[in-house]
């Protein structure tokens, strides 16, 4: 794969904010990017769909009812298969004890709105290539450890 560019259409975006208008801007603003968005409007819904169908990626706001996030994050961090999902907040807090807060929790990113599209689209982009490369390096170290096997059963 060294010097081939990693496809990232079809990767599946979860947006995650109570304010409707935040979820489309944030729609909006990755709308040419190929990626399955979808949206969630609070932290339990949050993590049912994460639940149901995860994603590769959360666009996560803090300040949301039933459940911030991040309590979504520490629940989704604590548990081994949705650990590696990237968690990228994007809040209007913006005070240093917000962003530690929020990297405690242990979001992969912080992003403050009013946000940028080119600062999102690139965050994004570089958050989906690490996870889409984690997961290429699981799949391979699987691979050779069942030829591995096979090697050992066929020598023995």
């Amino acid at each position: 794969m060294a010097g081939s560019e990693i496809s990232l259409d079809g990767s599946r975006v979860l947006i995650a904010d109570d304010n409707e208008q935040n979820r489309e801007l944030l729609d909006a603003y990755l709308a040419d990017q190929n990626y399955e968005i979808m949206m969630a409007a609070d932290g339990k819904e949050t993590l049912a769909i994460v639940e149901s169908n995860p994603p590769d990626l959360i666009l996560l706001d803090i300040m949301m009812p039933r459940m911030s996030g991040y309590e979504v994050c520490e629940k989704l961090k604590s548990d081994p298969e949705k650990s590696r999902i990237p968690v990228l907040m994007v809040t209007a807090l913006n005070e240093m004890g917000d962003i530690e807060k929020a990297v405690k929790s242990g979001c992969d990113d912080f992003l403050t709105k009013p946000v940028n599209q080119l600062e999102l689209k690139t965050r994004v982009r570089s958050l989906l290539r690490v996870r889409h490369l984690a997961n290429e390096r699981d799949r391979l170290l699987a691979y050779l450890e069942e030829m591995e096997q096979q090697v050992l059963q066929s020598k023995g």
